[in-house]
């Protein structure tokens, strides 16, 4: 049983009846004049702007019955709001086209689905019952599901060991939101694959400086591992994490104070973790929900039978063979 709390044509003439009135007389041979400039008259003046405003009023008449309309089905969309709908099916397509190649390429039996539009109304985020630390008012929200109705999962990869470019070839191909939580012991041995992976799109976030077991530390330590790393990603990335996840995923009250004190916001958990070989659950039903937290590591065949691109591919074929889309958690928070 889960114990997540939900907080969430006609033509017109312009004046051509005399000219065909005139067609029909005999016609005569005008007798020569001298070729001489003549300037209408007032009168004559206003006569001609009053038929131009006519026919333009008219809609010009007879260029306008004489252009051929678009086929039923096909007419053009009129007004931007349904040119934009037309402009976003089409990107939806050709973004499902090009996922599809990459899905072949990336060895895939299908191709992942595309993620809903971000909610304009963000659910609301409470602690998970029976996560909470003894006086938790005011202290991030620890979760391991966002509550939503959308059926979505949230990938996120925590530490920062492997360093594999296939496995951002990959998620760009695929076009596979994630988030990033790092550990500075591990990142700092490549902070530009990490920086490659931030011009990608994907969110950097704490995952503390060393990866201690934080219960085990005072309240100063604790802030030093969360304040230090706010401030590593900041000086190496630019912004400082809205998101912490503690190591292990171990907490008490001084983790959340400290995180707090360090601007941390949110402390997302997870649901279930995914590996090369199997995934593991947190619910007695062993299934995933909509708006579950996904876990995994960045690791590579020195720690598992496998490469990130194979942990992604056993990702991907769950949550496509149970027909779930893969989100970017910030755009729920």
């Amino acid at each position: 049983m889960r114990l997540v709390r939900q907080n969430d044509g006609n033509d017109v003439d312009g004046g051509s009846g005399g000219a065909r009135s005139r067609a029909r007389g005999t016609a005569r041979q005008a007798p020569a004049v001298p070729q001489v400039a003549i300037r209408p008259s007032r009168a004559a003046r206003t006569a001609l702007v009053l038929l131009t405003v006519t026919a333009l009023a008219a809609g010009c008449g007879e260029a306008t019955s004489t252009t051929a309309k678009p086929a039923a089905g096909q007419q053009l969309l009129k007004g931007p709001a349904a040119r934009a709908m037309e402009a976003y099916a089409t990107k939806l397509r050709q973004e499902q086209r090009a996922r599809a190649t990459a899905a072949k390429r990336w060895g895939l039996a299908k191709p992942p689905l595309p993620a809903p539009p971000a909610p304009k109304k963000k659910p609301g985020i409470g602690t998970r019952k029976g996560f909470e630390v003894d006086d938790h008012e005011g202290l991030p929200p620890v979760f391991t599901t966002i509550p939503t109705k959308d059926k979505v999962v949230f990938l996120t990869i925590d530490d920062g060991a492997e360093k594999d470019p296939a496995f951002l070839r990959m998620m760009s191909e695929l076009k596979i939101p994630y988030t990033a939580f790092l550990s500075d012991y591990l990142v700092k041995e490549d902070y530009g694959y990490f920086k490659k992976m931030q011009d990608r799109g994907v969110v950097l976030n704490n995952h503390t400086l060393n990866h201690r077991y934080m219960p085990n530390l005072s309240y100063e330590r604790q802030k030093q591992e969360i304040c230090g790393m706010q401030d590593v990603i900041e000086k190496r990335y630019g912004k400082r994490p809205a998101l912490f996840r503690p190591p292990f995923g171990s907490y008490n009250e001084d983790t959340l104070r400290a995180a707090r004190a360090c601007g941390i916001k949110a402390a997302p958990l997870w649901n279930e973790e995914v590996f090369v070989d199997r995934w593991d659950y947190r619910e007695l039903d062993r299934d995933l929900h909509p708006g579950d937290i996904v876990l995994s590591h960045f690791r590579g065949k020195e720690h598992w039978k496998g490469t990130m691109p194979d942990m992604v591919r056993r990702f991907l074929k769950l949550v496509t063979d149970k027909g779930y889309a893969v989100a970017r958690i910030e755009d729920y928070l």
